[in-house]
């Protein structure tokens, strides 16, 4: 064993050329699998052995991206169960996602500078349009069939919230908005319901996309959160005719923007005494009362309350154990961190196609992973906002 790793170790140091590297990364690949299907079925290739357990049934090719470049794999296929090699990790569809969009970038010509060390970094020192097509096809179909499934039931909330991304269109470079929904159902489960691309936050666009999930199913909504926007608010108010929530997080950024740096933290506390009350109507006579003592020395700070006390409060006329969650748009801050990053590693955008592709693989990843996680709210507290009278809450049906 000692002789063979001195001679692959002079190998290696007299070789300088990159088909030698992969070709020994291929044999060795090719023996470490071998061994590997050995030890499964229970007995070596062609060996008859009453310990045999199961038979090799073939091959299947998969290329396999290293530094050295491309290696073409042959891994073994067997008759009885499935077979994947140690060394290999699945690829989860949104680092597909995430290959695809950077390699339909490198393909058209499209990529910067960041995004063409991040091809090379890959292994990657060219790719063709048809391994391009192939990836993004079988990306797209789960996505579309993700994106357009029915939703069935009631969703008595929903959060909407958008980031921006940059996407090349005719020659230049824009800014879009990727607007997100997420909804939790009367059995207190989350899902992310829709994912839309548009130029900007107009009133119409929301309105568009608030009907699409409206066809697909959506209904029971008693309440809307998000920052915010009056296109939103005024579509919420026609498809939906629910409740609007404004974030609460982005509000008290948006009234200490009217406040000296040194006042701020008074006036912050000022205003949460609000938010500390237990029922609806002390939170909004607390609300009145702060923006009393402090209208003679923030007249616009007080107008601003005077205005958002409604859709900053409205939270509070829901179940006290749902209140953490319904007063921002904060349940959706991981979720968002995690597109961003992933967006920020490609920088710009082919198209808007390459948008949906890895913005809804991310989001196809989260749901799988909320649906095997435990209720995001109890199933108990959620029943009540149902608009089916067959549905009754656990607690009364036990009784």
């Amino acid at each position: 064993m000692t002789e063979d790793r001195i001679a692959l170790q002079k190998l290696l140091e007299k070789a300088s050329d990159a088909d030698l590297l992969r070709e020994m990364l291929g044999y060795v690949s090719e023996r470490l699998m071998a061994l590997e299907v050995e030890g499964l079925c229970g007995a070596g290739s062609g060996e008859r052995s009453p310990e045999r357990i199961n038979q090799r049934n073939g091959y299947r090719g998969r290329p396999w991206e290293t530094r050295a470049g491309t290696v073409d794999l042959r891994i073994p296929k067997l008759r009885k169960g499935s077979y994947f090699p140690c060394f290999l990790e699945p690829r989860r569809a949104a680092e597909k996602a995430m290959v695809a969009v950077i390699q339909e970038a490198y393909v058209q010509g499209v990529s910067t500078r960041s995004v063409d060390e991040l091809v090379k970094a890959m292994g990657m020192t060219g790719i063709s349009k048809s391994q391009v097509s192939r990836l993004c096809e079988e990306i797209d179909e789960r996505v579309k069939a993700f994106l357009e499934r029915p939703l069935e039931g009631e969703w008595p909330y929903l959060w909407i919230d958008a980031t921006y991304v940059k996407l090349r269109e005719a020659g230049r470079v824009i800014s879009v908005a990727v607007i997100i929904a997420v909804a939790a159902n009367t059995d207190g489960r989350r899902e992310v319901l829709g994912l839309a691309v548009g130029p900007s936050e107009a009133e119409p666009f929301w309105t568009a996309f608030l009907r699409t999930l409206v066809r697909r199913g959506l209904k029971g909504v008693k309440l809307v959160i998000s920052d915010a926007h009056e296109g939103l608010k005024a579509a919420v108010a026609k498809v939906l005719k629910a409740t609007w929530q404004r974030c609460r997080v982005h509000f008290m950024r948006n009234a200490l923007a009217h406040v000296g740096i040194r006042q701020r933290a008074m006036v912050a506390a000022a205003i949460r005494t609000a938010f500390a009350q237990e029922t609806a109507a002390a939170a909004r006579q607390q609300w009145r009362q702060v923006a009393t003592s402090l209208r003679a020395r923030f007249l616009k700070l007080a107008e601003l309350m005077d205005d958002a006390e409604a859709d900053v409060l409205a939270y509070m006329d829901f179940h006290a154990d749902h209140r953490t969650k319904l007063h921002s748009t904060n349940p959706l801050e991981r979720l968002n961190g995690e597109i961003k990053r992933r967006t920020n590693v490609v920088g710009i955008f082919p198209n808007e196609a390459a948008v949906i592709r890895l913005v809804g693989a991310i989001l196809l990843e989260q749901n799988d992973e909320w649906t095997v996680t435990k209720r995001y709210l109890s199933l108990e507290t959620m029943a009540p906002l149902s608009d089916d009278p067959n549905v009754t809450p656990p607690a009364l049906t036990a009784a």
